[in-house]
């Protein structure tokens, strides 16, 4: 006969499982299961689709995003339904010193979207020089930022997330936050050749969620990155996590241009204009919108 002890031991295991099924439902939904073998159709007879997406590392990166996305960031996101089937360019600010914004925004088009989006954003080709982070990158879809690799993604009717300030974006120090760094002209040759729609995405908190006063950069030219950022909050317990402010992802009406990919750079920097300033008038409503960092 089992001892009392052990009824209530095994009774507090299983209400522990069922807190943690609760919560794992509410931080994924009740039909993850369902996404995830959607991302099968991605993966060839190896099990890795072309590009190195692994739905195996997929469905862990997307649990680990799901966290910060819905528990730890709480976003808030809008007009999500307005990104259009097939492919698309996803347009958007970059801030944060480490990319969790395209982490976010590929949790909230994976988890929120009525259809589950695989998205891929195009990395900086001196992250492939990284032991482990270029193969983890590779596993969950992410591509080496090519034009070729852009080129294919798009005829297979991919989303793929691109961030026109760059490394100038990410490593702004917090003096400058929601200042848009100038964009590059890549992504709208890529639209005009490809006859494919912009939305403009604008990321409002990621900005705060490590206060950098500034960048190292004797210090990034000895270890050949782009940028180290000097964030006092890392000397903290706890401080290498990102702070917890509340995110907020706007996806704006999609905008389609016209004209030849090869013209000159006046021509296309007016169009890139347009999306800049469409972004930036999102940001502008999303800040005066805003109560504080960390309640929205």
């Amino acid at each position: 006969m089992q001892s009392r002890a052990f009824r209530l031991a095994q009774r507090a295991v299983h209400a522990a499982r069922d807190r943690i099924d609760a919560m794992a439902t509410r931080m994924l939904g009740r039909d993850f299961e369902e996404r995830i073998d959607k991302v099968q159709r991605y993966a060839g007879e190896s099990g890795i689709d072309p590009f190195g997406l692994d739905p195996g590392w997929a469905k862990y990166a997307i649990g680990v995003a799901a966290l910060f996305h819905r528990a730890w960031f709480r976003t808030e996101v809008i007009g999500i339904e307005r990104v259009p089937r097939g492919r698309v360019l996803l347009v958007a600010n970059h801030s944060g010193q480490i990319p969790i914004d395209a982490m976010v925004i590929g949790a909230a088009l994976f988890l929120d979207a009525a259809e589950p989006r695989v998205v891929r954003s195009m990395v900086e080709k001196w992250v492939q020089t990284l032991p482990f982070v270029s193969l983890a990158f590779q596993r969950v879809g992410q591509i080496l930022g090519t034009p070729d690799n852009a080129r294919r993604l798009l005829a297979l009717g991919e989303a793929l997330l691109v961030f026109p300030e760059g490394v100038r974006g990410i490593s702004k120090p917090f003096h400058q936050r929601y200042q848009l760094a100038p964009f590059g002209h890549g992504f709208m040759r890529l639209a005009l050749e490809m006859d494919t729609p912009i939305v403009p995405i604008a990321v409002i908190g990621a900005e705060e969620q490590y206060v950098s006063l500034g960048n190292l950069d004797g210090v990034a030219k000895l270890f050949r990155v782009p940028s180290v950022p000097l964030i006092p909050q890392l000397l903290l317990p706890g401080g290498q996590l990102p702070l917890p402010v509340k995110y907020k992802i706007v996806f704006g009406e999609p905008l389609r241009f016209e004209g030849d990919h090869d013209d000159d750079d006046a021509a296309i920097g007016e169009k890139v204009a347009v999306v800049r300033s469409a972004i930036e008038r999102m940001l502008e409503d999303g800040l005066k919108r805003r109560r504080s960092i960390f309640f929205g």
